[in-house]
This record gives structure tokens, C-alpha cells and sequence, in this order.
């Protein structure tokens, strides 16, 4: 009933709020404080992308980086990139939401977090942008490289089998790095972030999985010897020369690095976790699963590759040829790896896909061609949701990085230089720097001075491992011709 003053009656308004009240809560089922749907990601989800992100095909290239370094300096250097990874990420957690750790504002990438935390759009986000978007570009790069020297690595493991070792067995890249390309513009149609956690999963099953072989095969060669390989300073000078010797040792430095990096999706993937308990404290339990698995696969797998084959270690442990037999274990660790590069290769990439997209849209907020959704039905699935601007910039992406995969495949000098490059600014200064600003920690205070040192001493190790990586970059391209490189 309605009063004579236009107000309804008690019992009608006690309705209403309750009809409301209803309504609110059914909207808090679905959607989030900021609006988006209702977040899913768990510990074991972020950890499975974490775990997919770190135990790349840069665990492969370990063996031979403690190589250069020795027993003593190799496994140190690891774990203190193991450390300073776990620290950063640590404080990075926080800069999820600005303000209350709890109903602060998200922000949903890692420039989001710097435009929070530094303001607008000034040098240090523009910096953050360029350097982590190249990077992730530069890492499907990388990526599709060693697919297809993991792919080519089971072809000549093959033939080799046939021939008894006569054949070498030689053969392009380039038919490789095409049909890696293919798949990959099949799977970048996947939409976001949240809804790649299956081949996470699967990608991470995959990574334990090679890791492990590759650990038994270099267990198993170290019984057959019947001594451990390799020396406390690494490679002698002598088998090669001191500059050598300097320039091999930054690029394991950067090596090394590369193995441990993903702190530029952290965030990303943060922002698929729901709450409570807090994002921050799902995603500190995460990055604790994550770099513990990484840090006990990389010790085994670098330290027993490098008892193994010692000075000789190959840049890539199970195709460089160190291992021959069985043949059919190596042909099922290379497949392995191939298809944790295709859930590696997504999870890296999709960030700079919102980036792109999200951008492309507030500009264009009336074309069709960016915006409109067409529905596509799929037997047994939910209908599939095609964007044509997705389809068409994720293919040209993908077909440009194959692109210059195929002009520069040079796995080991790019993967430590892709690890110089993301490392420092990515990885410890913004995380550092981000960190001051939340906690109003004072110039010249011990804890300041302290993150100084840190930054600085990272910045050395960052311009090391990028010029020796350089260098390595250099000396390939005396003796390579574009699009006919064979192996």
C-alpha cells in the first residue's frame, strides 16, 4: 500500500530492502567488489601458472651455466637468484590493491601497480611499459626457439637410432618454427588470463616432467662414470681464454636470471585469485610453492647435468646430445618440453595481449570490428566468443615472432639476454621501489640503504650478464645466414 504522503508503508519498505537485500547478495555471488566477474584462481591454480612461468626451457641451459661458473660459484648464484626472486616477489604481492591490503583498489597489470604507486603516466611507467612488453614479446621469441630445437632434437634422436650414430643427421629450423607458430595462433584465441589455468596445468605436469628426465639421465651417467665432473672455478682457462672465460661466466649470470624470471606476470596472475583470504596472501603462499619447486628442480638438474658432463656440459641438456640413450625416453622429455613452451609461450604472451587490446578499445569504443563479440557453438562446451580484432592482432603477433625466431636462433645468448633485460628493472627495482612508496620508508634509513645495495648490486649483475650475452650474440652472427640455419 501507498500513503497519502507518496511514502509506501512500513511493510512494503521492510519488502523492498529485504527484495534488495536479496538482489545484492545475489550480485556479490557473481561479481567482485570492482565489478568483474567473481574471481576463481586458488593457491594451486596461481601456483601452477607460477611453476609454468619459471620451470621454462631455461632449466635446461643450467648445467651448462654452473659450467662456467664452478661447484662453488654455480649453485650459490642459483640460489641467490632464488632468494632475491622469492624477496621481490614478496613485496610485489602488496602492491596488488593500493591503499588497504584488503579493499584498496586493484590493479589488475604490473603498469597498473606503477601508475598507483608513481602517478599518471610519467618516465617510470612509460619505462615499465617498454621494458616489460619487449621482454614478453622478446620471451615468445625465445620460446619458439627452443620448441623447435626440442622438436628437431627427437627427429635426430631418431635418425640417429636408424644409423647407429653414422648419420649426422642435419636439418632446418625453419619448417619447426612455422608449425610451432600454427599452434600458437590456435591457442592465443583463448581470451584471458583466468581462463588458462587448465593449460597451466597441464604445462606445469610437463615441466616436472622433462626436469625429472633430464635429472635421471644425469644421475644415471653419473653412476656410469663413476666420478663427478667439473671443477670448484668452472670452465680452465686454457680450453678458452680468459675474455671468453669472463663474457661465458656474465652470460650464465644472465642465464641463470632468465631461469628464475616472472615477476612481470605476477601480478596478472594475482588478479585471477579470489578473496578472501586476501589476494596478497594467496599469492605469498604461491610464490612459495613456485619458487621452492623451481629452486629444488634447478639445483638437481643444473648440478647433476654439470657432474655429468663437466666443462662439456651443452647449452641445452637433452638436446645438445649429451644424452643418446634410450632414445625413446629422450624423444618423450623433448616432446615435454615442446608442449610446456605452448602453455609457457600463452601465459607470458597474454598480458601484452590486454595491454594491446584494452588500449585499441577506449579508443575505438564503437567499432564493431574491435568490439562486437560473435557467438560460435561448440558441441558439449559453452558457446565460444569470437573477437575479430583478437583474431587478427593475435596472429599477427604470432606470426612476427615466429618471424624473427627464425632470423635469430641463438637459444643459449638469448635466453641470458632476455634475462639481463627483465631482470634488474622487472624483478627488483619497480618491486623495490614500489615497495618505499607504500611503506613511506625514509631517504638514508637503514632499510632504504638496504634496498639500495640491493638494487645496485643487481643492476651490476644485470650489465654483466646482458654485454656477455652480447657478445655471444655477436660471435653467432660471423658464421649464420638468415633462414638457413641447420643443426
Amino acid at each position: 500500500m501507498v500513503g497519502m504522503d507518496g511514502h509506501g508503508s512500513k511493510s512494503d519498505q521492510q519488502t523492498f530492502n529485504v527484495s534488495l537485500d536479496m538482489h545484492q547478495q545475489g550480485d556479490s555471488k557473481c561479481f567482485d567488489d570492482d565489478g568483474r566477474p567473481k574471481r576463481t584462481g586458488t593457491v594451486w591454480t596461481a601456483s601452477a601458472h607460477i611453476i609454468t612461468a619459471v620451470i621454462g626451457s631455461g632449466v635446461l641451459s643450467l648445467a651448462w651455466a654452473i659450467a662456467q661458473l664452478g661447484w662453488i660459484a654455480g649453485p650459490a648464484v642459483m640460489l641467490l637468484f632464488s632468494a632475491i626472486t622469492y624477496f621481490t616477489s614478496l613485496l610485489l604481492t602488496d602492491c596488488y590493491r593500493t591503499g588497504d591490503p584488503l579493499t584498496g583498489k586493484r590493479n589488475y597489470t604490473y603498469m597498473d601497480a606503477i601508475r598507483s604507486n608513481f602517478g599518471g603516466n610519467g618516465f617510470k611507467v612509460k619505462m615499465c611499459g617498454v621494458v616489460q612488453y619487449v621482454n614478453l614479446f622478446g620471451i615468445a621469441i625465445g620460446y619458439t626457439i627452443a620448441a623447435s630445437i626440442s622438436m628437431m632434437a627427437i627427429e635426430r634422436s631418431d635418425c640417429f637410432h636408424k644409423s647407429g650414430g653414422k648419420n649426422p643427421c642435419h636439418m632446418n629450423s625453419n619448417m619447426y618454427m612455422i608449425s610451432f607458430g600454427i599452434v600458437e595462433i590456435i591457442f592465443s584465441q583463448i581470451p584471458g588470463f583466468d581462463q588458462l589455468w587448465w593449460l597451466s596445468i597441464v604445462a606445469a605436469v610437463m615441466s616436472v616432467t622433462y626436469s625429472t628426465i633430464g635429472l635421471g639421465m644425469g644421475i644415471g651417467k653419473v653412476i656410469g662414470n663413476r666420478r663427478i665432473e667439473g671443477g670448484l672455478t668452472g670452465i680452465v682457462v686454457g680450453t678458452v681464454t680468459h675474455t671468453d672465460k669472463v663474457l661465458r661466466a656474465m652470460q650464465a649470470l644472465g642465464n641463470i636470471a632468465f631461469a628464475y624470471s616472472y615477476s612481470f606476470i605476477l601480478i596478472e596472475i594475482q588478479d585471477t585469485v579470489k578473496s578472501p583470504p586476501s589476494a596478497s596472501k594467496t599469492m605469498k603462499k604461491a610464490s612459495s610453492i613456485g619458487v621452492s619447486v623451481t629452486t629444488v628442480f634447478y639445483m638437481l638438474c643444473g648440478c647433476f647435468g654439470y657432474a655429468a658432463f663437466g666443462d662439456s656440459s651443452p647449452g641445452n641438456l637433452l638436446t645438445g646430445f649429451g644424452f643418446y640413450n634410450p632414445y625413446w625416453l629422450l624423444d618423450i622429455a623433448n616432446a615435454a618440453i615442446v608442449i610446456h613452451l605452448v602453455g609457457s609461450y600463452q601465459v607470458f604472451s597474454q598480458p601484452l595481449f590486454a595491454f594491446v587490446e584494452k588500449n585499441v578499445a577506449s579508443r575505438f569504443p564503437d567499432s564493431d570490428f574491435v568490439n562486437k563479440e560473435i557467438e560460435i557453438g561448440v558441441p558439449g562446451f559453452h558457446p565460444y566468443r569470437l573477437n575479430l580484432f583478437r583474431l587478427v592482432w593475435r596472429t599477427i603477433y604470432v606470426v612476427v615472432s615466429t618471424v624473427i625466431a627464425m632470423v635469430l636462433p641463438f637459444f643459449n645468448d638469448m635466453g641470458g639476454l632476455l634475462g639481463a633485460l627483465g631482470f634488474w628493472p622487472l624483478a627488483v627495482y619497480f618491486p623495490v621501489e614500489m615497495y618505499i612508496v607504500q611503506k613511506r620508508i625514509p631517504k638514508w634509513s637503514t632499510k632504504w640503504i638496504c634496498f639500495q645495495i640491493l638494487n645496485i648490486s643487481c643492476l651490476l649483475v644485470t650489465i654483466g650478464a646482458a654485454a656477455g650475452s652480447l657478445a655471444g650474440i655477436v660471435l653467432d652472427l660471423k658464421t649464420y645466414k638468415p633462414f638457413k640455419t641447420n643443426y
